[in-house]
């Protein structure tokens, strides 16, 4: 896909462990912890372009002047379930990160969003927010979590995911052509119930062992 906003991590690493979560074999622990990992490595694509600023320090040889982030806090936003299994990878990279979750859940039939649960830091116009759920597949959950922050005052955002199909990656690009969007893979289609192809199957699932 031939779009500045939205970058796909060919990182060997990245590629390998997601060739692993994908499998059907792969059991419980190692998936979470799979995902946990490539979105830690994840995060450090996403973040390529925070701020710094100099700062004086004294190291136990010298005084110098090195970089720290400036700019903008942080907060991560997790769109409930599946997101969660992202966070922990996430936070160990960016431990000062403060958390937000978007409840929404998939109407069978329409195949639309509907929310039941929204809890953000209340200076969200103060914050680089990044979005995080492994599965774009239609792309409504996404680009309705997107359109709620930006109600709620955000700004400045970021989607994260593990993996997309077109036709989520239309909708959000459609709905948001302002967030740059950072993926591990763009799959080739929907299946007709919904579902990335060749995907991983559910990611909340796999994640927490529920199928």
């Amino acid at each position: 896909m031939n779009d500045p906003m939205v970058h796909v991590v060919k990182h060997p690493l990245v590629q390998h462990k997601l060739t692993l979560a994908r499998s059907k074999d792969t059991t419980t622990d190692n998936f979470r912890r799979l995902v946990r990992e490539i979105a830690a490595m994840l995060a450090y694509e996403a973040t390529r372009d925070l701020p710094t600023e100099e700062v004086e320090i004294v190291t136990p040889v010298a005084a110098c002047r090195m970089p720290l982030l400036s700019g903008k806090k942080l907060c991560l936003v997790s769109i409930l379930r599946a997101g969660n299994g992202m966070l922990d990878g996430m936070i160990d990279l960016l431990p000062n990160a403060r958390v937000g979750h978007i409840g929404l859940y998939r109407d069978p039939d329409t195949l639309e969003p509907v929310e039941y649960y929204f809890k953000v830091p209340d200076d969200m116009a103060e914050r680089l927010v990044i979005v995080v759920d492994p599965m774009l597949a239609t792309g409504n959950s996404a680009a309705a979590a997107l359109s709620r922050l930006k109600d709620a005052g955000a700004t400045t955002l970021k989607l994260v995911n593990l993996l997309a199909a077109p036709e989520g990656l239309r909708t959000v690009r459609t709905a948001h052509p302002d967030v740059p969007m950072t993926l591990a893979a763009i799959d080739a289609r929907l299946n007709d119930h919904g579902y990335i192809v060749p995907g991983l199957g559910d990611a909340g699932d796999r994640i927490f062992g529920t199928k």
